[in-house]
């Protein structure tokens, strides 16, 4: 029986669009959050906050990887877990660029395309943009940890979804930010470009309690575009499908199915009408995201095999959704 392997082609198209995502993810807070001195939530808001703080002196990158680790090693002996490769390179760029990315944006791109526009511009497409990143990232294997982390370890107690947690947590983080001095740089009203001081480094102020709620406003609106984007991206990709298989081959590709695959088959009982014949119809659940190569699969081992595939609208059991109390 033949193994069902990912190409080489699909193992690199993972691995680069999970760099593409952390990117994308990176590039959202480098343009647009960082110089408007905007606030998200998870570990990125955590990081964020203390890089205001202190004036920049501590980076996001170093507070992101820090955070992480904590998280991931707390995650492995608490509940047990591994967590893959993907993840681990994730977090690592993610920490990587957020530390070296900022400061290779020209000044003059944020300043005609940031400060021009305003904040609630950067808030929205900062919050599209990270949606788009994480979710690329997820959809192929890929995690920035963060407090989905915290999330799992507090549910496993605590009957409660992991969702309200992760909610939860970011209008903590987000909030906390009123209680935390935040320091920025001084623009020009006119130019919309920093003041610099007689040494040419810019000009810091401290941030009026005013603008802080302002700040902690769009942070949430932050949030919400967030996982909005995110869940779009994710329930696209993770959407679910029915396939009616029909083949003289159904014993091979029923095992294929199986045991490579680990989906459920369902061998169903029929008569072809026209040939007066009787038959075996198989029935399958699987996600979109795995139906090409499960075809490819199928056409390999049976390449007359007569199929359907429709979209359904929820699948709930094991390797799936669960249904909720």
């Amino acid at each position: 029986m033949p193994t069902l392997q990912k190409s080489t082609f699909t193992v690199v198209k993972e691995w680069l669009l999970v760099t593409l995502g952390i990117l994308i993810y990176v590039l959202a807070w480098a343009i647009f959050l960082i110089p408007n001195n905007l606030i998200g939530g998870g570990v990125s808001g955590i990081s964020s906050i203390i890089q205001y703080a202190t004036g920049g002196t501590i980076q996001m990158g170093y507070t992101y990887f820090v955070l992480n680790a904590i998280l991931v090693a707390a995650a492995m002996v608490i509940l047990g877990m591994g967590f893959g490769a993907k993840t681990i390179y994730a977090i690592i760029l993610a920490s990587v660029a957020l530390r070296f990315l900022p400061g290779l944006i020209p000044e003059k791109f944020i300043t005609d395309l940031v400060f021009a526009n305003g904040k609630l511009l950067s808030v929205l497409m900062g919050g599209v943009m990270a949606g788009i990143g994480i979710g690329m990232s997820i959809s192929n294997g890929g995690s920035t940890g963060g407090t989905d982390i915290i999330a799992l370890i507090y549910t496993k107690y605590h009957n409660v979804s992991p969702g309200k947690v992760i909610l939860f947590l970011d209008f903590i983080i987000i909030g906390s930010s009123l209680l935390i001095p935040s320091f920025a740089n001084s623009i020009d009203p006119v130019t919309h470009e920093p003041i610099l001081d007689a040494m040419g480094n810019p000009v810091m102020y401290k941030l009026p309690f005013v603008e802080k709620i302002t700040t902690v406003l769009y942070g949430f609106i932050l949030v919400t575009v967030n996982s909005s984007v995110l869940d779009m991206y994710i329930s696209g990709s993770q959407q679910s499908v029915q396939l009616f298989i029909l083949s003289k081959e159904y014993e091979k590709i029923a095992d294929a199915i199986t045991h490579d695959m680990h989906r459920g088959v369902t061998v169903l009982d029929g008569k072809g009408w026209y040939t007066k014949q009787d038959t075996k119809v198989l029935m399958v659940l699987t996600r979109k995201s795995d139906l090409n190569l499960m075809l490819r699969y199928i056409k390999q081992l049976d390449d007359k095999a007569f199929l359907s595939v429709s979209s359904v609208n929820g699948v709930y059991g094991k390797g799936f959704d669960t249904i909720k109390k």
